[in-house]
């Protein structure tokens, strides 16, 4: 037995501490633990009527699991006397620690633990409803059942308030990662991959420590078909390099994490809600592959609001055209066939009836959302609403499709009929925006270029990891900007087109070398991060105008200006830790932030992959020859960014490398822009 298993699925408690290690015992005994309990407290002679030992030297064997709900500093000699007894592991209940910036104490707390497992610091513990077992110094809503999902949470309140849940999801483990100062959120997930009675795996976090081992976590869970579900908070955090570039801006640290997540194949949602809504497709039906969902009702408002908050989340197509005559066939003419489709109310309460409808609905989708709200029961009575719900059920088993009943407004399904129809196999979904947004997360969690394992640059992952924070935000304010002609000639060496340009320090000295170009020209001032912003750029010119202001410049670049451009495209790279390169494509030119038309990926990437964030953006018709237009060379843009990654990853000095815009010919591509900065 390893000592995580110990720790998670005790035999044996110890519990140290006053009025928090009380609730803990009260927890214990109320969710029905079975093991030795041992209160340990220095003074008190009992807690919750269980005799007190005076100190962890008078325990009659090494425990399991401990809670230690002492000081900070008195939690380290606990820590370390546990680990010289060969506990299995403990609980850090206090705070004051990486949270506070009190790094050198929670380095003294990790090397007292050794190799006996830890939560925390900072951090609530866990509870285990499969074995009935705990460490949890307050109340929790779950109860005990034999299969369910496991929600690993950073903040330990969103774990309470996730165990109060009342919309039917069977929890089987929750566990509080604090600090994480040892275990991280990859070992709990990792452990709990091996427990098959855990039917899906959700967490909430602040950030994703180590991508690798995430990565890792992500095959393993793929391979057992089982489902995961991130929330991460901080999404619209402003890194602290965005506004020195656009790829910062356009690929901060949110965009990545969301990148990697999609191309691990790791599901994510923005809401406690959707959190809860996606475990339960995700605990009844695994991972789903659906792409093509029906909508079913019984109101045209129902269908219309379904139809717009459906609209760039699920895909709703039409119903073919023998589905059309066999609907026809069973609603009658006065029934306008669609989808969303609303069936009116001819068959209500005709179970068999609405089963032929349900079914002849459902069979040429992947799933359906059917909407039905359940009447009150302390003033209403839903006898007559039954038929429907048999008719869901009937028509999703015969075709061994899911159909999700939903009902508009969460409160209007109980969690008693909840978790009856779990139980059956049926999930039912509270809320319409919430149900449409789980059912999307759970259908093939992955990103425009598909799942695929994500080879992160370990090297750099490692460096990253290890020099911490503070080493982290050191490196980040030495960073060297290239001028403009610095990073074309590197470009150009590393088989980039770039545009014939000379440079001069004096208007005058660039005149005398004007003559090596063709006009129409280009003049840029040197020495601005960007140019448009500085009036630093004179386009169209036909020779040089010695009496050109451009105040602040360094020296002065000019270029043959590119005329039968096709459309214009953003290319970045950027160093995000922990991921190491991520690579943005999107709609380029002085307007890219504002349109934030981009698809950012975890490098090292494929042409495939490129070609599929192109087709992502919403550029992609101009690039494609939209209404007669001519095609853009989708090709050499692809080839550009494959070049440029080379560049990025062979060089890790280069923190961002930014192409904008690159402008597409109907042949050919070039680098009419670049920005790249590099550590120093």
């Amino acid at each position: 037995m390893t000592h995580l298993n110990r720790l998670l699925r005790p035999r044996s408690v110890a519990v140290l501490g006053g009025h928090w290690a009380q609730n803990v015992i009260e927890q214990l005994l109320g969710i029905g633990f079975t093991g030795s309990i041992y209160p340990i407290h220095p003074t008190r002679k009992k807690i919750a009527g269980l005799a007190c030992l005076p100190s962890l030297d008078q325990l009659p064997e090494s425990p399991d699991a401990t809670f230690i709900g002492v000081n900070r500093h008195a939690t380290i000699d606990c820590v370390q006397a546990l680990s010289n007894m060969n506990a299995g592991g403990a609980v850090c209940f206090a705070s004051g620690w990486s949270e506070r910036a009190e790094f050198t104490l929670q380095d003294k707390l990790l090397a007292a633990a050794g190799d006996m497992a830890l939560l925390g610091p900072n951090c609530y513990g866990f509870i285990n409803y499969l074995d009935g077992a705990l460490l949890w110094p307050d109340q929790h809503g779950g109860y005990r059942l034999d299969q369910g999902v496991a929600i690993v949470c950073q903040s330990s309140n969103v774990a309470i308030n996730l165990s109060m849940q009342a919309r039917g999801l069977p929890v089987a483990m929750i566990i509080c990662l604090g600090n994480a100062a040892q275990m991280k959120l990859a070992d709990l997930l990792d452990e709990l991959l091996d427990d098959a009675r855990i039917s899906a795996l959700g967490f909430y976090i602040e950030g994703i420590d180590d991508p690798v081992a995430l990565t890792a976590v992500a095959e393993r869970a793929r391979a057992r078909n089982t489902g995961l579900v991130a929330l991460r908070s901080g999404r619209t955090q402003t890194g602290a390099a965005a506004a020195a570039t656009h790829t910062a801006a356009l690929a901060g640290d949110n965009v990545a994490s969301r990148a990697f997540l999609a191309q691990a194949g790791i599901a994510e949602v923005t809401t406690l809600d959707a959190l809860v809504e996606t475990l339960k497709i995700l605990h009844v039906h695994g991972p789903l592959s659906a792409r093509r969902f029906c909508a079913v009702t019984c109101s045209g408002g129902e269908a219309a609001l379904l139809a717009d908050l459906a609209d760039g989340v699920l895909e709703l197509p039409p119903p073919t055209s023998l589905q059309c005559e066999n609907l026809s066939n069973e609603l009658g003419s006065q029934v306008t066939i669609a989808n969303p489709l609303d069936y009116q109310t001819f068959l209500w309460g005709d179970a068999d009836a609405s089963a032929r409808v349900f079914q002849a609905m459902l069979t040429e989708y992947d799933a359906g959302l059917f909407v039905i709200d359940i009447p009150r029961t302390d003033r209403c009575d839903p006898t007559s609403f039954e038929p429907a719900l048999t008719a869901m059920e009937v028509a999703s088993r015969q075709l061994d499709i899911p159909a999700f009943p939903v009902a508009s407004l969460p409160e209007n399904f109980g969690e008693a009929r909840a978790r009856s129809m779990i139980d059956r196999g049926m999930v039912p979904l509270f809320g319409l925006e919430c149900a449409i947004r789980a059912v999307a997360a759970a259908s093939t969690p992955a990103g425009s270029t598909g799942w695929r394992p994500i080879a992160c640059q370990t090297a750099h992952h490692q460096a990253d990891t290890a020099s911490g924070n503070r080493e982290h935000q050191r490196a980040q304010a030495q960073l060297q900007l290239l001028d403009e002609a610095q990073a074309k000639t590197l470009l150009k060496v590393h088989g980039v087109n770039v545009p014939r340009f000379v440079t001069a320090t004096t208007l005058a000295a660039l005149q005398e070398q004007a003559e090596s170009l063709s006009a129409p020209l280009v003049l840029k001032g040197l020495g601005f991060l960007h140019k448009s912003e500085a009036d630093a750029v004179r386009l169209g010119l036909a020779c040089i105008d010695d009496q050109v202001e451009m105040p602040g410049a360094t020296g002065y670049l000019l270029e043959e200006m590119v005329t039968d451009a096709v459309a214009e495209l953003f290319v970045g790279f950027r160093r995000a830790r922990p991921y190491g390169l991520t690579v943005t494509v999107g709609s380029g030119g002085t307007a890219a932030e504002l349109l934030e038309d981009t698809v950012t990926l975890i490098a090292p990437v494929t042409a495939t992959e490129v070609a599929s964030a192109l087709q992502a953006l919403r550029l992609w018709p101009l690039l494609d020859g939209y209404r007669g237009r001519a095609r853009a060379d989708v090709n050499a843009a692809i080839d550009t960014v494959l070049r440029l990654q080379t560049l990025a990853m062979n060089e890790p000095e280069w923190v961002d490398i930014e192409v904008n815009p690159l402008i597409l010919r109907t042949r050919g591509a070039i680098a009419v822009d670049a920005v790249i900065r590099r550590r120093i």
